[in-house]
């Protein structure tokens, strides 16, 4: 593919230049149509069976996404308290929120009580202290199914080497402390990690957790998390996860469980990366290009404190360059190997490494796509970096700010 925002017209026919000039960078700007068509897409992964889809906002939990979000008919998780009442201030009802912390204070879980939100308890510690707080009510509980899967080690939620979860030798005294103090476990949930193509390890987490789903007369949900990958290496025709094969496997374990526990609960999954990931690019300006012991470099205002993924992860993003509103692709300029860097005073601040691109020259912008999960909602202040703005380019073609760059005054308002 040569170049991916062409492909989508990505800018609604707005220049770039235009939008950085207005909102300067870095800048992270949103395609609302590429936003909703990824959320129906998640909306509609379970059709047989009652399904909904939970955005989990801790991808991208921008006021304004969540909005969209509501609209087009998603519940929400929250991973924090102030998450849940971020998603209560966007007009999500209580009902539709479920909350799936770990290792929070009493304090916490007396808010979600407080707050009447559905809550699930990920450690026999948790269950007991939330038992102990709201005796008689009612609760769901995190089970790893023994699987993980995921892009890097550090995003792998099951398995054997996680912090995450009860797992199943631990299920009886789970159920034995819910009976101690009167609980109704009425919802189980799993999550085996963030970013995986193959759905195989998912489809495996998915028969495990049915099998100890057994150990429950009529649960009201069964919520299987998340995980789904989108195509980071675009550029080079890497394809999209494949939702029509993937539904009809997983609709198929969901037929052999029903058929043999004899009720059908609400299914739940909880998507978070794939609803905005591709929805996102993350406009930056080249500042300095150099060579060093005959490696090139091209010094961006994207650092690590805008986007931390590649410094954190070692994670892939496609980066495309724009000069004079128009993509330079390698149909139309040479290629050079470099190294495109951030501006924060660290080695590691690294956007990617001997990478093929073309030739990039001071002045120039540049585009990385992919940016809409975990950009923005990672960002940090490192350095006294002001977090950027964030645009949407809306369904009409115009843009929209939905988050104002921070000022100094932002910076020092704590002190």
């Amino acid at each position: 593919m040569d170049s991916y925002i062409n492909s989508v017209d990505f800018f609604k026919g707005n220049k770039p230049e235009d939008i950085a000039a207005q909102y300067g960078t870095p800048l992270y700007v949103y395609n609302e149509d590429i936003l909703r068509n990824c959320m129906r897409t998640v909306k509609n992964i379970i059709t047989k069976y009652p399904y909904t889809a939970n955005f989990s906002i801790k991808a991208n939990s921008n006021l304004h996404i969540i909005k969209i979000a509501i609209e087009e008919g998603l519940n929400c998780d929250a991973v924090s308290i102030n998450e849940a009442k971020i998603l209560l201030h966007a007009g999500q009802s209580k009902e539709k929120i479920f909350f799936v912390p770990n290792n929070v204070s009493e304090e916490e879980l007396q808010e979600a009580i407080d707050l009447g939100i559905m809550t699930a308890l990920d450690s026999l510690d948790q269950l007991e202290r939330y038992g102990k707080l709201n005796k008689g009510g009612r609760c769901a509980i995190r089970l790893n199914p023994g699987v993980g899967a995921g892009h890097h080690e550090k995003v792998i939620t099951a398995g054997k080497n996680t912090k995450f979860a009860i797992v199943d030798s631990d299920l009886d005294e789970a159920i034995a402390i819910a009976k101690k103090y009167d609980l109704k476990i009425v919802g189980i949930c799993q999550h085996v990690g963030s970013l995986f193509m193959d759905p195989t390890p998912f489809l495996q987490a998915v028969k495990n957790l049915l099998y100890m789903a057994k150990k429950f007369d009529n649960l009201e949900f069964i919520d299987f998390g998340g995980g789904y990958g989108v195509p980071y290496h675009k550029l080079a025709d890497e394809q999209p996860f494949d939702f029509e094969g993937f539904s009809k496997k997983f609709e198929a374990l969901l037929d052999e469980f029903i058929s043999e526990v004899g009720y059908t609960p609400l299914f739940k999954t909880e998507p978070g990366r794939y609803v905005a990931c591709e929805s996102c690019v993350l406009l930056g300006r080249i500042h300095a290009t150099k060579n060093n012991a005959g490696k090139k470099f091209a010094g961006s205002d994207i650092g690590m404190t805008t986007l931390v993924r590649p410094s954190l992860y070692d994670s892939h993003h496609d980066i495309e360059i724009i000069r004079d509103n128009e993509v330079v692709t390698p149909a139309n300029s040479e290629v050079e190997s470099i190294t495109v860097t951030g501006n924060i005073c660290e080695s590691g601040d690294i956007l990617c490494k001997d990478r093929e691109l073309p030739v990039i020259k001071t002045g120039d912008l540049i585009a990385v796509l992919d940016a809409g999960a975990y950009g923005y909602s990672m960002c940090s202040e490192y350095n006294s970096r002001f977090k950027p703005a964030e645009v949407l380019i809306t369904s009409n073609g115009d843009t929209k700010l939905i988050r104002r760059r921070q000022t100094l005054e932002d910076l020092l308002s704590l002190y």
